[in-house]
């Protein structure tokens, strides 16, 4: 993976900044990662927790419905279809959820978040790079919190 982000953070494109999402997942990772910035003369300017019960990522989560047509992305909590239940493109084609979003699936996969990634919350907060922003409420609002969390976090150019 640091291969990836290495190859990725040298294109033009990165040159005046990018943002990293789901990466890195573990301290080694983050540690590596600290390894390259450092050796390119760079660093972190933030890293972002969003921040959210353990019972309502699972609500959210178990939420998600696709079509399998088009595989448009739904949630029955925050982006549901027009009529509930069939993809708003493809209205003869009922949703369907997938397994990996299944309960016990996600509840797998948050022990497997508390063991590996989670570590990272104090990885991050004992370098001072950590913010912590609410992941819960209203989309333009959690939006909002997160730009204020950025722009608070941007060095001075």
């Amino acid at each position: 993976m640091i291969g990836l982000v290495r190859d990725r953070i040298a294109e033009p494109d990165a040159a005046r900044g990018f943002v990293l999402d789901g990466f890195p997942r573990t301290v080694p990772q983050a540690e590596a990662l600290d390894g390259l910035l450092e050796s390119r003369g760079l660093r972190l300017d933030a890293v972002v927790s969003l921040t959210a019960h353990e019972s309502e990522l699972v609500r959210r989560l178990s939420a998600r419905r696709e079509c399998p047509v088009c595989k448009r992305a739904y949630n029955l909590v925050s982006a549901p279809p027009r009529d509930g239940r069939h993809c708003d493109d493809h209205p003869e084609t009922a949703l369907v959820h997938r397994a990996d979003d299944e309960e016990t699936t996600i509840r797998k996969r948050l022990e497997v978040y508390r063991e590996q990634t989670e570590p990272l919350i104090g990885y991050y907060r004992g370098r001072g790079r950590l913010t912590e922003v609410p992941g819960i409420g209203p989309m333009d609002e959690v939006s909002r919190e997160l730009s204020r969390a950025l722009g608070a976090n941007q060095p001075a150019r």
